[in-house]
């Protein structure tokens, strides 16, 4: 289903009458997507503008952005490590220096990186202010602001932790004031002996990839054991992976990307659906398994086809879900039950089953939680306990798998534009799309895409975490 109202904001007439008569209507940003698979340089030729340190994500930074095709412009008061020639050297990427001021009207950002690594205390946030305020108006539409720190677990001193927590307020904030320009902010966190591993988050936050995720903080840690070398084109090439709820939406979405980056899926849904999954199955060139996933034999019966077929499984997206919606005085206690063991009891039961023999080592699992797990909705308590609960389930278990190389997350969807939600009310649906920071709802590929790079190896420092993808939602947030 198409949002008229983003249709028309595309419009640069529609824009310039809503202003002139001083209409008071949104005119939400058309949202810059990637299309097709992944490419060696996705920031080919981008304005990236980085205010440098001399700390320890300095040097993967930037060979990270030289590598991905950025033209670095550095803002410092001083001469920037050599590393920045180093990789300019590296991969013809020579950085541009500006010294602190008026930033040059020729330059069109797509992206603003602050390195925070070395903050030490509250009067050193004052440097967010002197990076972000001259250079925000040089920021293109659809782009980006990162902030890179170490986590405020591992600051040295509580003022340290004070300033490192600071950071996600910040650009929480920052995203929603950025959002009506298509753009979105997060920090990354990254720890100590982790550093290395931080340029597949920054590849995928920095691309049109990641066009409906704002205000995230992001953890990057060295706990799963990551490969010797990071393959960016076809990096799911050779790998298997298995995804319910299949035969539609965000399901159907995560199995065309999961496929465009070289895995062969298993596209699972329940018995009745056999037209639509096998349709999805023919296009990704996956196979079909119909499965109700509530059935006593149906961890069994998933083992053994993977196992049978493929000799085991590379990437498991639980996906399937239902919504029973009633207040709770009002619910029935068969509508409770269902919702809770459809997209919770189920998972748990798959997994206990296929963790050892099924899901190969270096292994992801990606749960699909919700925003309603994290800031709760009316008519939603079992939902919201069944999504709340795999949050909890992620983190509860990704110490115990990260040596085999396994990294388990969730993705917690907001508002996307599915046959689900073509089905609420026209008034509500209107509400929901507008009460994000972009002023819109996602599309199942916004979720397929985030699924996609936390099932590749690029994702190894991540693992444990839930990640919202709602467009900078003003509410739970």
């Amino acid at each position: 289903m198409s949002d008229l109202l983003v249709d028309l904001s595309a419009n640069p007439w529609f824009k310039k009458t809503v202003k002139q008569l001083g209409l008071p209507l949104p005119t939400p940003q058309k949202l810059a997507r990637s299309s097709g698979a992944r490419v060696e340089r996705p920031l080919h030729d981008r304005a990236v503008v980085i205010r440098p340190t001399d700390g320890p994500m300095e040097a993967p930074l930037a060979f990270c952005l030289a590598e991905a095709g950025a033209n670095p412009h550095l803002v410092s008061k001083k001469t920037p490590s050599s590393v920045w020639g180093d990789a300019g050297d590296a991969f013809g990427r020579p950085a541009t220096v500006h010294q602190t001021g008026e930033p040059p009207e020729s330059i069109r950002a797509s992206a603003l990186i602050c390195d925070a690594t070395t903050m030490a205390g509250p009067a050193d946030l004052r440097a967010l202010y002197d990076f972000f305020n001259p250079w925000l108006p040089r920021l293109q539409r659809c782009s980006r602001a990162l902030v890179i720190a170490r986590p405020p677990r591992e600051a040295a001193t509580p003022a340290a932790a004070a300033a490192s927590a600071a950071l996600g307020g910040f650009v929480r904030s920052l995203g929603k004031e950025l959002g009506r320009k298509g753009a979105t902010a997060h920090v990354i966190y990254v720890s100590k002996g982790a550093e290395s591993r931080a340029a597949g988050v920054l590849r995928y936050l920095l691309s049109e990839r990641s066009a409906f995720v704002s205000g995230q903080p992001w953890h990057v840690d060295a706990q799963v054991r990551a490969p010797d070398a990071t393959q960016w084109v076809r990096p799911l090439e050779g790998k298997v992976a298995l995804v319910t709820g299949a035969a539609r939406g965000i399901g159907a979405a995560t199995a065309h990307t999961l496929a465009s980056e070289g895995a062969r899926v298993i596209c699972l849904d329940r018995p009745g659906d056999e037209d639509h999954t096998g349709r999805v199955a023919e296009a990704v060139d996956g196979v079909p398994l119909m499965v109700d996933i509530t059935d006593d034999d149906a961890p069994a019966r998933i083992g053994a086809f993977c196992t049978e077929h493929f000799g085991g499984v590379d990437i498991v997206v639980h996906n399937a879900g239902i919504t029973r919606d009633k207040t709770l005085a009002r619910m029935k206690s068969e509508w409770w039950d269902q919702a809770v063991d459809v997209n919770l009891g189920a998972v748990l039961r798959i997994n206990d089953t296929i963790m050892d023999g099924v899901v190969r080592d270096g292994g992801r699992i990606i749960c699909l939680s919700s925003v309603a797990g994290i800031a709760g909705n009316v008519g939603q308590t079992n939902y919201a306990a069944s999504k709340a609960g795999l949050v909890g389930y992620v983190n509860g278990i990704a110490g115990s798998l990260a040596d085999r190389g396994i990294a388990i997350n969730a993705v917690a969807p907001g508002f996307i534009e599915t046959r689900l939600t073509a089905a609420i009310p026209a008034v509500t649906r209107e509400a929901g799309r507008r009460l994000s920071a972009l002023g819109q709802g996602g599309l199942p590929i916004d979720i397929a895409e985030l699924i996609t790079f936390l099932a590749t190896p690029a994702s190894a420092g991540l693992t444990g975490q839930v990640f919202r993808a709602c467009g900078g939602m003003f509410i739970g947030a």
